[in-house]
């Protein structure tokens, strides 16, 4: 009888226990740039080459799933939820893409995601491209749902511009915008959706600088430009670049972080902007790539030291995050 309660007791401590480790690991809000990111399933986050759209309270991470095991004649994409920026959801494989356009070797990079409240549909955009990056276009495909299947609906070169890295740009006014990289033009382009965002309206500025990966913030009456050097999957010193209008003229471009560094191993595939209560935090988001092993491909988020026209990238380490306040605080 002894023996039953002491068994007892101490299978009821260690179930106590674990329910403890798992209730803190929950509450736990720590971004740890560089290590495997698991969702709310404990599988690691296939969202690479991404972008962050919020919604309400709730943010919706996009990006390129490269799971292994998915159908080598389709390309995906993954849509997660979070309402913090730590914790994420796994919403869909929202993308389930046969080959459209009939081409070889084809490839679906960089996905990014608009709300249009004329239309209420989410129009996706990713670049869109076959053997040799030839092609260079973008793809578009809409939805009904944040988190639906989106259907593919064309593609086309912005602009009648070579489009490879795509970014997105969502103003404080509420104006969306595609970025883009021509390599012919040796620069890069900010571009307006139109109306029903299916389409480009109008440029808006081409920047006379050969780079990808284009990402922008605006913040306190300025906006920066953040991009990566033609380098492949190989990071290098990543710039940035200032200016009081998106249309320019834009300042000469300057180092994020130091350039022995290489971005920390890096490239950029967006800049988020957490306005609270208390501070507004400017988020780099990168990607570490690993060509040999694209689904092992980590993510590099880091608040940045923005203002004043200076943007500096910080060592990754890990950090915390409070979305209501705004204020981030990289840990010792």
């Amino acid at each position: 009888m002894k023996r039953s309660r002491w068994l007892f007791t101490l299978v009821s401590s260690i179930c106590v226990g674990v329910m403890l480790q798992q209730a803190c690991s929950a509450q736990e809000k720590i971004i740890r740039p560089g290590d495997v990111w698991l969702d709310d399933r404990g599988r690691s986050i296939e969202a690479h080459g991404g972008g962050i759209l919020k919604v309400k309270d709730t943010y919706f991470w996009f990006g390129e799933d490269r799971t292994p095991t998915n159908d080598p004649d389709k390309r995906y994409v993954s849509c997660y939820s979070s309402t913090d920026l730590v914790h994420w959801k796994f919403r869909n494989q929202v993308l389930k893409l046969s080959n459209p356009e009939n081409l070889t070797n084809w490839i679906l990079e960089r996905p990014k995601v608009f709300y249009n409240r004329q239309t209420k549909k989410f129009v996706m955009y990713a670049h869109l491209d076959a053997a040799g990056y030839k092609l260079a276009r973008v793809a578009v495909a809409v939805s009904d749902a944040v988190d639906g299947d989106y259907k593919y609906v064309k593609s086309f070169r912005p602009l009648d511009q070579e489009s490879r890295d795509i970014g997105q740009f969502i103003d404080d006014d509420g104006a969306a915008y595609l970025i883009f990289e021509s390599r012919p033009t040796h620069g890069f382009f900010i571009a307006k959706l139109s109306n029903d965002y299916l389409s480009i309206e109008k440029q808006v500025s081409f920047i006379q600088a050969p780079l990808e990966g284009g990402a922008i913030v605006h913040y306190k009456g300025l906006y920066y430009v953040l991009g990566s050097h033609l380098t492949g999957w190989k990071p290098n010193p990543n710039v940035y670049a200032t200016s009081k209008s998106l249309a320019g003229p834009w300042s000469e471009f300057k180092d994020v972080a130091p350039p022995e560094v290489n971005t920390y191993a890096s490239q950029s595939s967006m800049l988020v902007k957490v306005t609270g209560t208390k501070d507004t935090t400017v988020i780099y988001i990168g990607d570490r790539w690993k060509p040999s092993a694209l689904t092992d491909s980590r993510y590099i988020w880091m608040p940045l030291a923005i203002g004043e026209g200076n943007m500096k990238l910080p060592e990754p380490r890990p950090w915390t995050l409070d979305v209501k306040s705004g204020i981030a605080a990289v840990l010792p």
